[in-house]
């Protein structure tokens, strides 16, 4: 009934601002807003405030007064949960109308405020007692979220509205669509099984909760190997712990092959507590998934998306796969002369090979050095350019607001608020823009707060950060982006701006709440307006020089990205592949490490390493309630980002 929290992915610039949802007129104009681009590429200072002011106090994260301190966050779980339950009693004791619908919503809101907000700390807040308390209100909210999916009363009240004929031929189709969302929720919640069941159904669904934090938490630690074993030249390309070096990553863009080597071999060397994990976990949402009635996981989790099943999947990927066949292996094959020029004596191409090869290729064939077009993309550059895309397209400018004191997890998170020429402002977007120590290294969007049509006819605002990995500014100079980084800016800013713009009477189904396979494609129209030098015109401008980008220097980037595309497309599509089969039909006939070999070898092509699992790789679980197989989410995402790049010759 509450996945509109659980729903809460990465989407995109997809719906057209709806003034039916936009409030009591337009919104007061800040005197505290500055120019985007200066936040951006200056320290932030904050506001001096009257000592014993009202704006002068400490507030919490996100203006949140009760979460000024870690502790806070059970105050602000217990106020929700208190206010959870007597929604459901106004809800199981309405009459069948649209109010059912609003308070359906309401009780949403209350769990998904909370639940959304804390998902965000407990991965990304520098202070481990914040990441504490926000991970424990996420178990506890969700567990209130599972145990009301399975409220027989709850559900009875919705039912009768939606066998009311009379009732729901009044709806509006928006309510009408809004209240058969929620009966879903309930419905793959096993709400049809006898008690004992559904409270199995419950108690399933929030040990796959714990397994996936935990999974996720085994997922960013870094492997430690004693240097000894190591050769001593290629020590300083990982971080050193006394006699042991620490591998974080990859080092998948690292000229040195035996760096990379041992990067993959290291990083990627199996954990028996996450392989245990993962098991489990796979096995616990096949359980889950065929207590209540479906035959796979996989079934599942796709049946409120476009593609509907497992079959649309798999015959979609087989497909892609045949047509990929051929020029993969001519990808492959120009990557292993490569490597033979570069290094005759170990030239067989292995699978920490294939990202550096492929960029390598690009660099050479069209000379792009990301340090030519750094100085051309400064971040406060690229960010006045999204400014000027969103003026032109939408009527919309985003201001930087100063912060106050407690309101943000760190200094140099910046926030901008989003205004519309006619709405006014629609809400406020966070960028916690920059690297620091324990910070994950992805890029995405994370919703706080859901947008949603008010008891007092007021629009709450939404409230949402988006999460990079840039490098700081050094010896003077603004924070410089790759060519690649301002394309990954432009694609989060898409998802922001879905977020912004998806107003809907509804946050059950406001801005980014929808399918999963549809979530990525509005946003990946982003990346090319970050590929059309009609706007990269606008904005690319040598930060010394205040020379704009050649217009030469744009057209061999965008060509660059063909070389290579079917051997990256294919490696999505293995990821794909390798997802369904783990959620497919249990038990699996072969552990999951030998599933991944046979996968990986007949579908991507490049040999199995032994004693490595891919796992960090494409594994992703930002989110507790977010599947495992959502690879083949990000797949589609994938997909329609490359497929523009392959050419049939």
């Amino acid at each position: 009934m509450l996945a509109g929290c659980r729903r809460a992915l990465p989407a995109a610039l997809s719906r057209a601002l709806q003034g039916r949802a936009a409030g009591p007129g337009r919104r007061a104009v800040s005197t505290s807003w500055c120019p985007v681009g200066a936040a951006f590429d200056v320290k932030q200072q904050r506001q001096q405030q009257p000592r014993g002011s009202a704006a002068g106090r400490e507030t919490g994260l996100f203006g949140v007064p009760e979460l000024s301190c870690p502790e806070g966050f059970q105050e602000a779980q217990d106020k929700a949960l208190q206010e959870s339950e007597q929604l459901v009693q106004k809800a199981c004791s309405a009459p069948p109308g649209p109010e059912t619908v609003m308070i359906f919503d309401q009780l949403s809101d209350s769990l998904c405020r909370v639940a959304d907000l804390a998902d965000f700390v407990k991965i990304a807040h520098p202070d481990f007692a914040f990441r504490e308390a926000a991970e424990e209100a996420c178990r506890n909210i969700g567990t209130m979220v599972e145990k009301l999916n399975t409220d027989v009363e709850l559900c009875q009240s919705l039912r009768r509205l939606l066998t009311d004929e009379v009732v729901i031929n009044s709806l509006d189709p928006e309510t009408r669509r809004v209240a058969e969302l929620f009966m879903f929720d309930f419905e793959i919640s096993g709400i049809h099984l006898d008690e004992e069941k559904r409270k199995k159904a419950v108690n399933l669904n929030v040990k796959i909760l714990d397994l996936c934090n935990e999974f996720l938490t085994g997922a960013h630690l870094p492997n430690k190997i004693d240097k000894r074993v190591l050769p001593e030249h290629i020590w300083c390309n990982f971080s050193a712990e006394g006699n042991y070096l620490q591998i974080a990553g990859l080092h998948a863009d690292c000229p040195d092959d035996l760096v990379r080597e041992a990067a993959y071999k290291i990083f990627l060397h199996p954990n028996t507590e996450q392989l245990s994990r993962l098991e489990e976990l796979l096995a616990s949402r096949n359980s889950l998934a065929q207590l209540v009635g479906y035959d796979t996981f996989a079934h599942r989790a796709l049946q409120g998306t476009m593609a509907k099943n497992p079959e649309t999947v798999r015959e979609f990927l087989e497909k892609l796969s045949d047509q990929l066949s051929k020029r993969t292996q001519k990808d492959f094959e120009i990557m292993t002369k490569m490597k033979m020029k570069l290094n005759p004596q170990n030239s067989k191409l292995m699978p920490w090979d294939h990202p550096y090869y492929s960029g390598l290729l690009r660099a050479e064939r069209y000379n792009i050095d990301p340090g030519l077009y750094c100085p051309f993309f400064s971040l406060g550059a690229c960010m006045e350019g999204l400014n000027s895309l969103f003026s032109q397209l939408l009527g919309i400018n985003l201001y930087a607001e100063q912060t106050q004191k407690g309101e943000v997890w760190s200094e140099d998170v910046r926030k901008l608020a989003v205004v519309h020429e006619m709405e006014g402002l629609l809400g406020y977007i966070y960028c916690d823009f920059f690297q620091r120590p324990d910070k994950p290294h992805q890029d995405c969007h994370f919703t706080v707060r859901g947008g949603r049509l008010k008891e007092n006819g007021e629009y709450q605002l939404p409230v949402v950060v988006l999460m990079l990995s840039l490098p700081h500014s050094a010896r003077g100079a603004p924070t410089l982006l790759s060519p690649g980084m301002m394309e990954n800016l432009f694609h989060e800013m898409g998802h922001a701006m879905h977020s912004m713009l998806g107003r809907t009477r509804y946050q059950h189904v406001t801005g980014t709440r929808c399918a999963t396979d549809f979530a990525e494609v509005p946003s990946i129209l982003m990346e090319y307006f970050a590929n059309d030098y009609r706007v990269v015109n606008q904005f690319a401008r040598h930060y010394k020089t205040g020379q704009p980008l050649p217009k030469n220097m744009v057209s061999r980037l965008c060509e660059s990205k063909k070389v290579c595309a079917a051997a990256d497309m294919q490696l999505q599509v293995f990821y794909a592949a390798l997802d369904q089969i783990y959620h497919g039909k249990h038990p699996l006939k072969k552990s999951t490490t030998e599933i991944l070999k046979e996968t990986q070898e007949k579908v991507y092509g490049l040999p199995y390493v032994p004693n490595t699992v891919c796992f960090r790789n494409h594994l992703q679980l930002k989110t507790w309630w977010m599947p495992l197989f959502q690879t083949s989410t990000r797949t589609l995402k994938h997909l329609s980002r490359t497929h523009k790049n392959i050419q049939q010759n």
